[in-house]
């Protein structure tokens, strides 16, 4: 992970809001010969007695799951919008360009649920997507039992303790102010993935300049 401090983000709750706003996770695994696994799956996070907890459920008997079986060491990465940088928009513009994004990343050991605790687990995950409406035909609650009965015994649930969390804002914190100012102007220009970063650094900008203080560019690596 690109590790400047720069570049991190300090608020915890900043964080887990992310991860609850960006929850379809890339999800990462190995067998213990190397070979390499991976799923896109959308996953609930849990605060228990000060410990995070990461919960989905993915299909019995897929790759994935036999290498969690034999290796239940894992890597969730969530990640946010992302956008092109071009350093024209610099106000020395004769240096790299860069990419703007946002990612947590969560390492942890799968534990996998028993079948009473997957269906918890079903249940909340229904009604959290379908914004809690209880009225709504395919929470787990609604759904036929003819459905179930075939589709339950068909997949896995688990849950994994955060061991590790780290995280990447990169967000143009190492610019001056003028280049700051005009990134924003050039993203929100381009709309889509690119305007939802603008957003993203215009609630940043007071904190990252505030009114009187000088711009220090040693802070920064590059």
């Amino acid at each position: 992970m690109y590790s400047f401090s720069y570049f991190k983000e300090k608020e915890k709750q900043v964080i887990l809001d992310f991860i609850h706003q960006n929850p379809f996770a890339f999800m990462t695994g190995s067998f213990l010969s190397g070979a390499q696994v991976a799923t896109q799956i959308p996953v609930l996070l849990q605060e228990r007695d000060g410990e995070l907890y990461l919960q989905g459920h993915i299909m019995r008997n897929t790759d994935h799951h036999k290498a969690l079986v034999e290796n239940p060491q894992t890597l969730l990465v969530f990640t946010g919008p992302s956008c092109y940088v071009s350093a024209s928009w610099y106000s020395n513009p004769q240096i790299g360009s860069t990419w703007n994004y946002m990612s947590v990343h969560v390492a942890g050991q799968v534990t996998f649920m028993t079948s009473d605790e997957l269906i918890a687990f079903m249940r909340r995950f229904t009604l959290k997507f379908e914004k809690g409406n209880s009225q709504s035909l395919t929470i787990y609650d609604n759904l036929p039992d003819q459905f179930l009965n075939k589709m339950m015994p068909a997949i896995v649930g688990f849950e994994i303790k955060a061991e590790k969390l780290d995280n990447v804002f990169k967000l143009s914190q190492n610019r001056d102010e003028k280049s700051y100012d005009n990134i924003i102007s050039k993203l929100e220009e381009a709309g889509g993935s690119s305007a939802l970063v603008a957003s993203e650094m215009r609630k940043r900008k007071a904190a990252l300049f505030p009114i009187g203080a000088q711009w220090d560019p040693s802070k920064f690596d590059s």
